[in-house]
């Protein structure tokens, strides 16, 4: 149950929670990455750089507005994975999600650096987030 919750919530930041029956939540949480997203760039970024325009990626990314995506889109997946089940230890099973977001937040702030600028932050991010799923999600 808490993988899959988390797992929704990885793909669309909401869907977890709309798992979860926390319908206001989720809607809240849709609303919120569907504006960040929107106001930062970041789908156009993404397909600018699979596209091999990384300097454009770059270029077209409101880093004003995206900074705050990485931090939020951690938060949901590890917001949806602890509401899955009761009994998960909230400060143990943090740990890899803030090690994300830190993560995410370093990387998004350094990207240009980056040959892939999008790829490798999202990377940076799903990969402690995956451990903790793996981790935490069948407790």
């Amino acid at each position: 149950m808490r993988v899959i919750a988390a797992l929704f919530s990885m793909f669309m930041p909401g869907f977890g929670q709309f798992y979860n029956n926390q319908i206001f939540k989720g809607l809240l949480f849709v609303i919120f990455e569907h504006f960040d997203n929107h106001t930062g760039h970041i789908n156009q970024a993404i397909h600018l750089d699979f596209m091999g325009h990384h300097q454009e990626a770059i270029a077209v990314t409101d880093y004003q507005n995206m900074l705050f995506y990485a931090p939020f889109y951690v938060y949901t997946v590890w917001d949806a994975m602890y509401h899955a089940k009761p009994g998960l230890d909230k400060a143990k099973s943090a740990i890899p999600f803030i090690i994300a977001a830190i993560s995410g937040e370093l990387a998004s702030i350094y990207s240009s650096l980056f040959p892939f600028p999008t790829l490798t932050v999202g990377l940076i991010m799903i990969i402690p987030m995956l451990f903790g799923i793996l981790v935490f999600g069948r407790k």
